[in-house]
């Protein structure tokens, strides 16, 4: 006689596999656009079932959210707060991570900026980020080094420099392959212009 599956192992199963579903749909089509519907399809199950996993759009929109700002924010928090880094090596391991997470998940930019500009309050509370690097080491070195610059400033231009190009690749950028070199040399180029700006 067969033995029976694991109920808890199908449950696992299925709920990986809608989660999973509802990455790559949110992914593409933003919050707003996004049916539970299209996420069962992706899913390859009925609707009746993810709504018995997931009880709302909403609740799946979060689980989705949280791991990707957690993916964003684990490369920049522990290197802002490190204070065993000096401020150059801090923007080497920046640039380098940061470049590395976005050549893997090209996507994610536009996901985050979109979702944030259209539900800025969703994620008011829950990012902090302000209160973040202003009690990091990383602001207190810039303003160290520069004590007559806004520590804002130099953050938002180091940002832009590493963000912008994967916001405008679909615009600037036809061939990946290519892409992906530019942005291996500009793990390089971004640490001589962040260096440049503090030292102007």
């Amino acid at each position: 006689m067969a033995k029976s599956k694991d109920p808890k192992k199908i449950d696992t199963s299925t709920e990986e596999k809608i989660i999973e579903a509802a990455r790559k749909v949110f992914l593409e089509k933003g919050y707003a656009a996004t049916r539970t519907r299209d996420i069962a399809e992706e899913a390859g199950i009925n609707l009746a079932l993810l709504n018995y996993y997931f009880r709302s759009k909403e609740k799946l929109f979060q689980l989705v959210m949280v791991e990707k700002l957690q993916q964003l924010f684990s490369v920049v928090l522990p290197i802002v707060n490190n204070d065993e880094l000096t401020l150059e090596q801090k923007l080497e391991t920046l640039a380098e991570n940061y470049i590395d997470l976005l050549i893997d998940n090209s996507d994610l930019p536009i996901f985050i900026l979109s979702e944030i500009r259209a539900n800025p309050e969703r994620f008011k509370d829950r990012l902090q980020v302000q209160h973040i690097l202003r009690n990091s080491s990383f602001v207190s070195q810039i303003r160290e080094k520069r004590p007559d610059v806004e520590p804002v400033h130099f953050i938002v231009s180091l940002l832009g420099m590493i963000i912008f190009p994967f916001i405008a690749k679909p615009i600037l950028f036809s061939d990946t392959k290519r892409f992906n070199a530019l942005m291996e040399e500009r793990k390089t180029l971004v640490v001589k212009w962040a260096k440049a700006i503090l030292e102007t």
